[in-house]
């Protein structure tokens, strides 16, 4: 089983469309999104369209649960907490259904899926260092726990109570250990790589592979000018930060 496992696509249609592209030359058995579909960008409907056409298992993120008042925005930016009230405007009442059905926690067979943490997930937050990493490995079942959140691709791995961090693009995953996996972010990348981030899990061999590729970032910034969105929100997608 080949896994396609992405997340934060923020409402970025160009970035998402690339990374279904990029998809599509290997061999995905089963589709499945970390959170964020929604929030800074401007095509909330088109990116759930293609959520509900690649029929991807989908799980809460802060901005998708926001969207729909499921989740306090005062601790968001200004920029965010902007985005968002534009967003409530324009998504369908279908779509809001959608949103509001999405479940914090998704267990699989080899892996589960979290936006944040599986400590408190409900509270959305970020795992940046080895001190909640470690916390989340003591809460894991499983080998591998998928993440995205902080838009900053990268794994933790334990080996014997130790844990590290590696910016590896592919690792091949060993049973004796565990892993967190950060996905990065399809649509607003924090990592200095402005390319959309997708990450594959083929489970029969075992391998996890953090891949990027490029994407039309003028048409998507001269979208949200257009929209009247906060020029932050398109300038930062050319630096990837």
């Amino acid at each position: 089983m080949r896994y396609g496992i992405f997340s934060d696509i923020h409402s970025n249609l160009e970035a998402f469309q690339a990374v279904i592209e990029a998809y599509k030359k290997e061999n995905i058995d089963r589709y499945l999104c970390v959170g964020d579909i929604v929030g800074y960008g401007v095509d909330p409907g088109g990116c759930i369209d293609k959520i509900k056409q690649l029929d991807a298992l989908t799980i809460a993120g802060n901005h998708d649960w926001a969207a729909v008042e499921l989740t306090d925005i005062t601790y968001f930016n200004q920029v965010a907490k902007q985005a968002i009230v534009w967003t409530r405007d324009k998504i369908s009442k279908e779509d809001k259904e959608l949103l509001r059905s999405l479940k914090l926690v998704h267990e699989v067979t080899d892996f589960v899926l979290v936006h944040g943490t599986l400590n408190k997930p409900e509270e959305f937050n970020y795992l940046l260092d080895v001190e909640l990493a470690m916390i989340d490995f003591g809460l894991m079942k499983k080998t591998i726990s998928f993440v995205g959140h902080s838009h900053v691709a990268g794994i933790f791995i334990q080996e014997k109570g130790e844990i590290s961090y590696s910016v590896q693009a592919q690792i091949k995953i060993d049973p004796k250990k565990k892993y967190i996996v950060n996905v990065g972010s399809v649509g607003q990348p924090r990592d200095r790589d402005n390319r959309a981030s997708y990450c594959i899990f083929d489970a029969d061999k075992k391998e996890v592979a953090i891949k990027r590729t490029e994407y039309d970032i003028a048409r998507t910034q001269e979208k949200i000018i257009r929209a009247g969105m906060p020029p932050f929100l398109a300038a930062r997608l050319s630096s990837g930060m």
